[in-house]
């Protein structure tokens, strides 16, 4: 059951946001926090917005509108507030104090999305070091309020323990995640060089959250993941086995979806998944091209992928649910080699696609046409198995091929 339920009642919050400047989209913002709670299974009762040009370092808001934001409570039979902005320890518990009903921020809230969501072993130990680091830093000015670890928002799913509120006991829990995740993270290293070996190419599906990640490759490769229009509806890495043509092959790797905002609790404790993008040789960045936020989408994706260090890879563009779509636009991103128009529903685009991902992999291939002695034959499989093989014919002198290989393969050959 959804920790924003009580009994049959689900949980009715209000959004409360800053606007910096004019250039500020804090309606944008909130109506993906808005989407963020419906996805956590929480009723949205209203929104708060104030304008100023810094948090207030004790209530997030100014005085006089946590007084508005108690009658709006009031009016409206909310049992909370869900702020746009991380909350500091000191912010949460004078909100707390003030109002008194539960107050969460975007991270909590995130958080505890990771927490249904997560399935495997890795993810959930991912999702409860999240947890616990986000509960560690807020111990402090927390006070009498430290009751509030025991329930509410962020502690269900795999970090849904009685977590003790004692520092030492979170640093030693932390420590053992730690310790795990570096476990996990040395299996999925070996799965790395296993690929490695294999000398088949990666290419890394990166993209917003719900941007369609999951549909592309389940459109490309039948992998079967779920899909829905929920936010961040998988979080655990899915590798399938894509077939450019008769020849060449490649592994399609999907990630966890990017958002404005993303906790950086999140982005270090996700780090080994996301870094999946890193050692690919491709990277595939789906936008959702029926989206009226697409370029800012764009934006976030890309700054997250400097943040995680993953630059100077070949980039397509997808820009996806083209079913959406009735007007005629213009659809570029300047910051890729290609720009493809797709639909994962429909089909569209995705042989270009195709064609654009064989174009990349024959950058660094070599071009070879050689007869080869019939004793030489286990080279002519090599080429087979790990080359894009053209032409094949078998001649007096021996086995005539025309083919694109790799640099490791032409040493071999």
């Amino acid at each position: 059951m959804a920790i924003f339920e009580t009994g049959e009642k689900t949980e009715k919050m209000l959004l409360v946001g800053i606007q910096w400047n004019e250039e500020e989209k804090i309606e944008e913002s909130l109506d993906e926090l808005s989407e963020l709670a419906r996805t956590a299974g929480v009723q949205v009762a209203g929104r708060m917005i104030q304008r100023r040009e810094a948090v207030h370092p004790a209530t997030y808001i100014g005085k006089g509108k946590v007084t508005e934001l108690k009658n709006q409570l009031w009016e409206t039979g909310a049992d909370g507030i869900i702020c746009d902005d991380e909350l500091t320890s000191v912010q949460l518990y004078n909100l707390e104090k003030e109002l008194s009903c539960k107050v969460a921020d975007r991270t909590l809230l995130i958080l505890d999305i990771f927490a249904a969501r997560a399935v495997s072993s890795e993810g959930k130990i991912q999702v409860e070091l999240a947890q616990l680091k986000y509960r560690a830093s807020r111990l402090t000015g927390l006070g009498n309020s430290l009751s509030r670890l025991g329930g509410g928002i962020g502690t269900r799913g795999p970090g849904e323990k009685k977590l003790e509120t004692d520092r030492r006991l979170i640093r030693e829990r932390i420590s053992r995640l730690k310790k795990e995740l570096r476990e996990v993270e040395q299996h999925r290293a070996l799965l790395r060089a296993q690929k490695k070996e294999s000398n088949l190419k990666i290419a890394a599906l990166v993209g917003y959250t719900s941007a369609g990640k999951s549909s592309i490759e389940n459109a490309l490769t039948g992998a079967g993941i779920l899909e829905d229009e929920m936010l961040f509806s998988t979080l655990d890495t899915t590798t399938r086995l894509l077939k450019l043509n008769k020849q060449q092959e490649i592994l399609l790797t999907d990630t966890v979806g990017f958002i404005h905002k993303l906790p950086h609790h999140l982005i270090e404790a996700f780090k080994s998944t996301l870094e999946e993008a890193r050692y690919a040789d491709i990277i595939l960045h789906v936008v959702d091209g029926s989206n009226p936020q697409m370029d800012t989408q764009m934006y976030v994706v890309y700054e997250t992928l400097r943040q995680l260090k993953i630059e100077g890879k070949p980039i397509i563009t997808l820009f996806n649910k083209q079913d959406r779509i009735s007007d005629k636009r213009s659809f570029r991103d300047f910051q890729a080699d290609y720009s493809v128009l797709v639909s994962a529903k429909t089909g569209q685009g995705l042989d270009e696609l195709k064609e654009k991902l064989l174009e990349i992999l024959r950058r660094e291939q070599i071009y070879i046409e050689r007869v080869y002695p019939f004793e030489q034959a286990p080279k002519v499989q090599l080429i087979r198995k790990n080359g894009q093989l053209l032409e094949e014919n078998y001649v007096p002198e021996g086995i005539s091929v025309k083919a694109y290989v790799t640099k490791e393969i032409y040493g071999k050959i």
